[in-house]
């Protein structure tokens, strides 16, 4: 990573660590010993979960604040009206952190992908298959 005056000042935690450091040690963490392509796929499954998870969240906020003026934010037609993939409950980035230190989370990313392929026909074989139960 290419280094400029803009990155000596690096947000710093554990103990005073570069952030840039502190996630390399995360990725590598993951990783353990999977191979660097399969690893890719991992990592950009979970970043796509983020992704859609973050602007659903967007738009549910929005659906619940004009509720008074008969949203319904868990109607999948007002998110295919925003254009936004509907990601049920048990698939959202908030609820995959809450259960993320069981030991079955990769089945439970699994279940959530299945999930959101099935409420959204669009993506149907276009996510990655039991990637992440080994």
């Amino acid at each position: 990573m290419a280094k400029n005056n803009n990155n000596k000042k690096l947000a710093r935690s554990n103990g005073g660590e570069p952030l840039e450091k502190q996630l390399w040690k995360a990725a590598d963490k993951l990783r353990k010993n999977i191979d660097t392509a399969e690893y890719k796929q991992i990592v950009l499954g979970l970043i796509f979960l983020k992704y859609i998870s973050d602007a659903f969240e967007d738009l549910y906020n929005k659906l619940t604040a004009a509720k008074n003026e008969g949203t319904d934010p868990e109607d999948r037609d007002e998110y295919k009206a925003g254009n936004v993939f509907f990601v049920p409950p048990s698939s959202r980035w908030s609820y995959q952190l809450k259960i993320a230190k069981l030991p079955e989370i990769g089945k439970d990313v699994d279940v959530a992908t299945d999930a959101i392929e099935r409420d959204n026909p669009s993506l149907k074989d276009v996510l990655p298959k039991v990637i992440y139960c080994r």
